[in-house]
């Protein structure tokens, strides 16, 4: 390994891959060696695609398959973002060669999945981490602060949450809607965000129960089975807390948050993809109501708390630190049990969520 770098492969030409292509670059702790795809004239392709834009010095080599580049030598660490249904195989290839691997979600096609690719990683002391960028964000750290604190929410109530974009007329020849490829559909695709979310507010409590709701599912033609399209759930905790999603291919760009308690609550408009601008945060509401006879008189008192972040193709910006604090971490030589213990919690919901909808809505208990 080397002692400054962690040296870097991108297993796939996914469009994903392109906006990480910055990020390794931006990191200053990672330098991506390789590109691999299914021929060497496709990884070239995509290298010189990226390299126009974002040159990297020297530029990364193509690779022909998969397992060549699980076999490099000269590569630490392998980012994944096939479609989900491959990615279990790759995984724990990649682990039993001794690479470390950064995974997009959801990370398997279901918890028994997951493990399985879990177990792998533990064995081969490599470290696992899901592609979750705003878990990288600071602006994370600053609202824990202002939930820890008290003041602002008080005792959490309430967590709602949405993700959704409207899909293009093309998208039935897209993977997310094929079940061999994408099984879990807007579920997989952006209720993760939404669930890692919940979970991540309330410390990685789990629900006791919840009921998800399919709202509509779909898939192109050549699919064995449909896929989520949209979908709602509803959880509740132990703790007295609810929480409620919405995810959808239907619904123009939202992406929302609202923590709500005692004291007031807090909102965030782009919890998983800032809005452009050099400064990224929220707002905390503690509106103020007032009643005296026939006068009913209600005052808006907002806060706005930010921090100095570039929302992309920054070195500040949250996609760069994922692969920056992946990097210090195989360059430590330590394993952080915490990233694929989250995992495991959010994919363990998101099937719950995924088997409740099936079944019209049944209750699933934890």
């Amino acid at each position: 390994m080397s002692e400054t770098k962690c040296r870097w492969g991108i297993l796939g030409t996914a469009g994903i891959a392109r906006k990480n292509w910055q990020a390794i670059r931006n990191s200053g702790n990672g330098q991506l060696v390789a590109v691999s795809s299914r021929t060497e004239e496709r990884a070239a392709q995509y290298i010189a695609e990226n390299q126009a834009q974002v040159p990297h010095h020297p530029a990364p080599r193509p690779i022909a398959g998969y397992e060549e580049m699980i076999a490099a030598d000269d590569i630490d660490a392998i980012y994944i973002p096939l479609p989900t249904g491959l990615r279990k195989e790759f995984v724990i290839k990649a682990a039993a060669a001794g690479k470390h691997v950064l995974c997009e979600k959801p990370c398997g096609v279901d918890a028994v999945e997951v493990e399985e690719i879990l177990a792998a990683c533990k064995a081969a002391g490599v470290q696992f981490m899901d592609g979750v960028m705003f878990m990288h964000s600071d602006r994370l750290p600053a609202l824990r602060a202002e939930l820890d604190q008290g003041d602002a929410v008080g005792e959490i109530k309430r967590i709602a949450s949405q993700f959704s974009f409207l899909a293009p007329p093309d998208f039935d020849g897209n993977i997310r809607m094929h079940s061999e490829l994408e099984p879990l559909g807007s579920l997989g695709d952006l209720g993760w965000y939404c669930i890692r979310m919940t979970l991540w507010t309330l410390n990685y409590e789990m629900p006791l129960t919840l009921k998800a709701r399919m709202i509509r599912d779909s898939a192109e033609s050549g699919s064995a089975d449909l896929v989520p399209i949209t979908i709602s759930a509803e959880l509740v905790f132990a703790s007295g807390v609810t929480a409620s999603f919405y995810c959808s291919f239907e619904a123009e760009h939202q992406q929302w948050v609202n923590i709500s308690g005692t004291k007031g609550h807090i909102a965030i408009d782009d919890f998983v993809l800032p809005y452009h601008g050099p400064e990224i945060g929220f707002k905390v509401e503690q509106a103020h109501f007032e009643t005296d006879v026939c006068q009913f008189h209600m005052e808006r008192h907002t806060r706005r708390v930010s921090v100095n972040e570039y929302s992309d193709s920054h070195a500040t910006s949250q996609e760069t630190k994922l692969f920056r604090n992946f990097g210090d971490l195989v360059l430590s030589g330590k394993v952080d049990s915490h990233w694929p213990d989250i995992s495991l919690k959010t994919q363990r919901v998101l099937d719950a969520c995924f088997q409740s909808a099936r079944s019209g809505g049944e209750e699933i208990r934890f």
